[in-house]
């Protein structure tokens, strides 16, 4: 958690020269490129008309980089800085799905709709940040490129292009909320749920208080809710992810951190032990197999790995609170 908030070794976007800027596009597109390449192969046995679009998106990614690398020899010379998105804050780790087999042809649109809008936002923004007319008029084209890209939907020939500007504006509305409320939300859920097992359980057990129980319960959640919110609110300011307002994100984070920690406490507003016990238990139970949908619904994790993870983890963290307060 205090690796996210400290994000060591990370550079800030605005504290990036217009060359590590330019850098950073080149090695964008030229990533981006070997992605849309991947998902040509991974789609070419099932669905070869598809694989031919994201080799033609492939080719203008190439273009774009070429571009790019002109304007960077006549500014700065040949050598290019080595600048990835991986060292700068704010952009998200992407999970290499295009590695998975078989591949799944509306995933596979989805991602690669996320990575335009991605690209889109990340050259307005960069735009803002360079003085030069050249590299000024090159990013201000770059943009509008990715913006008016034919959309991969009617690409792949697939209805999704909302009809109306009234409903691409409801798509996008829906889109930010996800980013911005629903995505921290849901990790809050998690880390809550699970790392207040232990001193909940410890607790119970060592004393046998429920009230006891209870404020320890009621402590570490709020505790949790807090620094989960702070840790949200200093890992991204949501200007290059798009995410959104870093206020908004870390209040949803901080809130469902504090709500999945008190879900197993409040039973031990009930004085009798043993009943209190049992309900928190059953409360566990359902919480980590509602967080193990979670994640196979919302971040396509696999079920066996996100039942490992999850209801396992969180059941080593729970025999561990018991042992403890036993102990």
């Amino acid at each position: 958690m205090f690796s996210r908030f400290f994000n060591p070794g990370k550079r800030r976007f605005e504290d990036l020269t217009e060359q590590e800027i330019l850098a950073l596009a080149i090695s964008s597109e030229e990533d981006d490129a070997r992605i849309y390449l991947a998902y040509a192969d991974g789609l070419h046995a099932d669905f070869p008309d598809s694989a031919k679009v994201f080799i033609e998106m492939a080719e203008e990614e190439q273009t774009h980089r070429n571009w790019l690398i002109d304007l960077h020899k006549n500014r700065f010379g040949d050598t290019i800085p080595l600048v990835r998105r991986d060292h700068i804050q704010g952009y998200f780790q992407r999970k290499p799905d295009w590695l998975s087999r078989p591949l799944s042809i509306e995933k596979t649109r989805k991602m690669a709709e996320e990575m335009e809008a991605q690209a889109q936002n990340f050259y307005e923004v960069a735009v803002k940040r360079c003085a030069d007319a050249d590299t000024r008029k090159l990013l201000g084209d770059l943009a509008v490129a990715e913006r008016d890209h034919s959309t991969l939907a009617h690409r792949l020939g697939l209805t999704h292009v909302p009809e109306s500007v009234q409903d691409t504006e409801a798509a996008r509305e829906h889109r930010q909320f996800i980013l911005t409320f629903v995505q921290p939300g849901l990790a809050g859920l998690m880390d809550g749920s699970v790392s207040t097992l232990a001193p909940i359980f410890a607790t119970a057990f060592a004393t046998h208080d429920t009230w006891t129980t209870f404020l320890v319960g009621l402590s570490a959640s709020v505790g949790a809710g807090i620094s989960m919110g702070f840790t949200e609110v200093a890992s991204d300011d949501g200007v290059i992810s798009g995410r959104g307002s870093p206020m908004k994100r870390g209040f949803a984070a901080g809130i469902m951190t504090a709500v999945g920690g008190l879900g197993h406490a409040l039973p031990y507003l009930i004085t009798d032990f043993w009943t209190a016990t049992v309900i928190a238990i059953i409360v566990v139970f359902v919480e980590l197999w509602i967080i193990t949908w979670i994640q196979n619904k919302y971040m396509e994790t696999p079920w066996l790995r996100a039942t490992f993870q999850v209801v396992l983890g969180g059941a080593l963290v729970f025999a561990a609170g018991v042992l403890i307060g036993n102990a």
